[in-house]
């Protein structure tokens, strides 16, 4: 059986590709390192912009603990036709009260569990893209996509 060819990859299309791949995703999973272990879980984030990623988390969840001791995190999106996206990033702990507020606004679940934007164990995370990876479909040839300006 022969290797299927996947279509070229516009290259001048990478981040435009990406980000649907992103948006098209709604459980993206998040690797955390515990100790000498990754972690992999699916997450919903809260908020998108760009490749920055906003996650709420519980203070008791493990993740809280790993990334304390390890920030670097990685996302992995797959869409429906098997093109993948992988964010390696950085998580780090939001405090700016307007951008809470934004995405507390946002995002009915978080008022229906959390009850309150004050809940002590309420945490979001913001995980700043480092490196970000597009891949079509099955081709196993993974494309870095810019991260600057268009």
């Amino acid at each position: 059986m022969a290797k299927p060819i996947p279509e070229p990859v516009d290259s001048s299309r990478l981040k435009e590709l990406a980000l649907q791949v992103v948006q098209a995703d709604r459980f993206p999973f998040q690797a955390t390192i515990d100790a000498d272990q990754p972690r992999l879980r699916p997450v919903s984030p809260v908020k998108t912009d760009g490749f920055t990623v906003y996650v709420a988390n519980l203070r008791s969840y493990h993740k809280t603990a790993e990334i304390a001791a390890n920030p670097k995190v990685e996302l992995g999106y797959l869409d429906d036709r098997h093109d993948q996206v992988r964010i390696t990033g950085v998580a780090e702990i939001v405090t700016d009260q307007a951008m809470l507020q934004a995405i507390w606004d946002d995002n009915p679940l978080l008022r229906q569990y959390l009850g309150s934007i004050d809940n002590p164990a309420l945490i979001v995370y913001r995980i700043r893209p480092t490196r970000v990876r597009y891949m079509k479909e099955w081709a196993l040839d993974y494309h870095e996509v810019p991260l600057g300006p268009d």
